[in-house]
């Protein structure tokens, strides 16, 4: 599709964590289980580590790996895929608040107006009524006047679109977005706040978030659920670029890490095998099922699946 981008225009960039992670969480399980003085509980080699890491995995201890930390931000994802990330308690979130910004929603106005040569200012300054109003009557001509690439090259700027969406569909599902996103800019013009105005706008919107989780939510609860193809395509995306991130900084933590039949199989090996190998082939599983009741002989292909979601996902395994 020309001039469209081919991704969904999601970035997770992680911004800070525990540098020396893997060394805590192995002194972690090494205090809870070590008889030995506290100098020698401290001081561990880098096989030490690994050993320790891979005995937490054998005894299902993560209490360790909570002292970890990871600090990470989510752009561009829709309001759908936050309303899932929240829901993960163990974790600290703050999101970009509709009541003070308009978020994305002003770059695809400008944009509506470049292409309209309208000349909305660039920003709402002085008079904001009159700001709004042009960004109203932009997007209202662009979801009249422009269709096919232009449209869509619009609203993805804004909202994110559903990867099953045929074309026909996909161009009026995108002047739905931008006509509703037309009468909340009138709403503004009139003097409706944006506390009250965003009422209007879709969930398809995007927003930006910072999360802080700890490796042991990650492993247990996050990457199991939302790196399955039982999870919804834009927070699995999501939860395999994070996975990558964090394999690039901590793979010893990380590798092993994965959606729920490769962390259920991890935890009943004598040693865990990468992600990257059950993806692979090199190593099979020997669960009966998966937890979300996938028998053993589809648990390879549907593990595929997940990790090429979007088309995006095994390259990212791949880099």
């Amino acid at each position: 599709m020309a001039g469209v981008p081919l991704d969904p225009g999601i970035r997770v960039e992680l911004v800070s964590y525990t540098l020396n992670g893997p060394e805590l969480v192995a002194s972690a399980s090494k205090v809870s289980l070590s008889r030995k003085p506290l100098e020698e509980v401290l001081s561990l080699d880098p096989g030490e580590v690994e050993t320790w890491i891979v005995e937490t995995y054998r005894r299902m201890h993560f209490s360790p790996w909570e002292h970890s930390v990871y600090t990470f931000v989510v752009d561009g994802l829709s309001r759908v895929a936050s309303h899932q990330l929240v829901r993960h308690r163990i974790a600290s979130y703050t999101q970009q608040s509709m009541r003070y910004t308009e978020g994305y929603l002003r770059d695809m106005a400008l944009e509506a107006s470049r292409l309209l040569s309208m000349g909305c200012p660039g920003k709402p300054r002085g008079e904001a009524s009159k700001a709004y109003a042009c960004y109203s009557k932009a997007l209202e001509a662009a979801s009249r006047d422009l269709g096919g690439d232009e449209l869509i090259a619009i609203a993805w700027k804004a909202y994110v679109a559903p990867p099953r969406i045929a074309r026909r569909a996909l161009v009026e599902y995108y002047r739905g977005l931008v006509r509703a996103s037309a009468e909340y800019y009138r709403l503004l013009s009139m003097g409706v706040s944006k506390e009250d105005a965003r009422f209007l706008i879709p969930h398809a919107v995007r927003t930006r978030i910072t999360v802080t989780m700890n490796a042991r939510e990650l492993v247990q609860t996050f990457f199991p659920l939302r790196m399955c193809t039982k999870a919804q395509w834009e927070i699995r995306l999501i939860a395999w670029m994070l996975w990558r991130e964090l394999s690039k900084v901590h793979p010893l933590l990380f590798m092993w890490a994965g959606p729920s039949c490769v962390f259920r199989e991890n935890t009943t090996r004598d040693k865990p095998s990468p992600l990257e190998d059950y993806v692979r082939g090199r190593e099979g599983f020997t669960i009966h099922r998966c937890p979300e009741l996938v028998e053993r002989p589809q648990i390879l292909p549907c593990l595929r699946a997940a990790a090429d979601t979007l088309g995006l996902g095994r390259r990212l395994l791949e880099r």
